[in-house]
């Protein structure tokens, strides 16, 4: 959620992030309203009580025969502090049901508008030159039987897929290679839950406008994640951490479940948008003023990644209307997939400053001994949408797939997947 000391200071400053979103910045002025009843609510609240308990003490000190009178006054004023506290309280959940509706205050710099009005941050290496017809993934993964498209629609229906053989140790020498990356820089590895809360989906600000993309199991009250950030973001819920030895980053391995509400003849083949998948997410809770620096850092690893795997990509700065509720600045990591002629996104970073610690109560100890909310950065290390690139990019002539360099420890040393 956003800093209150921000609404209440400084109002104009949210209005100009919602616009920059695109989003409804009226939720600023109900906030600002809300929280002054809420707000003079709990004010007369407390004056009340205060004044119950300085009855209460003259009740207890006076003469017997004026006691039945100064009871009765008692009761009287018991009913008003029980209507001021329920006042009180409806009033605070009036103006929580507004403030969670306002999404994170963009950073200075993000482009605004829309999904297109993206900025190039730079493009990294050659576009793969074939002389000979180019293939897409799904059709170099059966003929290879590595991707098996239609008995996982026959299990599951639409958007399942099976990896088989040499395909799913291939995304496990991915996932493998990228967990020893995130270890050598300091990260711990989690293998963490996928079915999490209302309450954890709801603090990292997954259950806004996109709840459509998630699915929900309403016998349980459980809902299952589309990323490990959902379990990474509540680990440290309601805790104070402690930054002496630096922050805490978490590199967590995860299956993840999306509905893909709205998708509706996007990709409608192979296994470039999907129901199940797996990724690595890396995670970092840090000190507010180091967040920044972390978003590069994040999105260095991600680029290190991608040159492993030795893929033509671009970054792209992600304008404020498709930043998602809970990010403050994402960046984009996009690989040139040849079948499309295009780049399409393997990975995306974003600094989510102190809005996600805020609704789950993860804070550190300031200088002065107070609290205050950390901030929360998230980063995808590999997923399986990999391999659609990894296959297309490094298809031959003979119908093969060059496995890159660095991947290949993972595999036995092999350099080719052939039919």
């Amino acid at each position: 959620m956003i800093d209150l000391n921000l609404l209440r200071e400084n109002p104009d400053a949210i209005k100009a992030s919602q616009r920059a979103r695109q989003a409804d910045e009226t939720l600023v002025d109900q906030a600002v309203a809300a929280d002054a009843k809420a707000r003079a609510a709990l004010q007369n609240f407390e004056s009340k009580r205060a004044e119950q308990n300085a009855f209460g003490k003259q009740v207890a000190a006076a003469p017997k025969d004026q006691k039945a009178a100064l009871v009765a006054q008692a009761q009287d004023l018991a009913a008003a502090v029980k209507a001021a506290d329920a006042e009180a309280g409806a009033a605070g959940a009036e103006f929580d049901a507004v403030l969670w509706q306002i999404e994170n205050v963009v950073v200075e710099g993000v482009p605004t508008g829309g999904e297109d009005d993206y900025v190039v941050v730079r493009e990294v290496g050659q576009h793969p030159s074939f002389d000979f017809e180019a293939k897409d993934h799904q059709t170099l993964g059966e003929e290879l039987d590595i991707i098996d498209i239609a008995r996982g629609v026959k299990i599951s229906g639409s958007r399942f897929y099976f990896l088989k053989g040499w395909g799913a140790r291939l995304e496990i020498a991915l996932m493998t290679m990228a967990l020893d990356q995130a270890a050598a820089a300091g990260f711990t590895a989690l293998i963490t839950p996928t079915l999490v809360r209302p309450e954890i989906m709801a603090g990292t600000g997954f259950l806004g406008q996109h709840a459509d993309e998630i699915y929900y199991l309403p016998a349980d009250d459980l809902y299952l994640t589309g990323t490990s950030e959902v379990a990474l973001a509540g680990y440290h819920r309601d805790e104070i951490i402690d930054f002496e030895k630096g922050p805490k980053r978490y590199a967590g391995w995860s299956t993840c479940y999306r509905r893909e509400a709205g998708s509706a003849g996007r990709d409608t083949t192979g296994i470039l948008r999907v129901h199940q998948f797996n990724k690595l997410e890396m995670f970092a809770y840090i000190h507010p003023d180091e967040a920044e620096a972390e978003h590069a850092r994040l999105l260095a690893w991600q680029e290190e990644m991608l040159q492993k795997c030795e893929l033509p990509y671009r970054v792209i700065d992600t304008a404020a209307g498709d930043l998602g509720s809970s990010a403050a600045r994402k960046f984009d990591v996009e690989a040139w997939v040849p079948s499309q002629q295009t780049y399409r996104e393997l990975t995306s970073t974003s600094n989510c400053t102190t809005f996600q610690a805020r609704r789950l109560n993860v804070r550190y100890r300031t200088e002065t001994g107070k609290t205050a909310p950390v901030a929360t950065l998230n980063g995808t290390l590999a997923t399986t949408r990999w391999l659609v690139a990894i296959i297309e990019n490094h298809q031959q002539a003979d119908g093969s797939v060059r496995i890159p360099a660095a991947l290949r420890p993972y595999l036995g040393g092999h350099e080719f997947i052939r039919p």
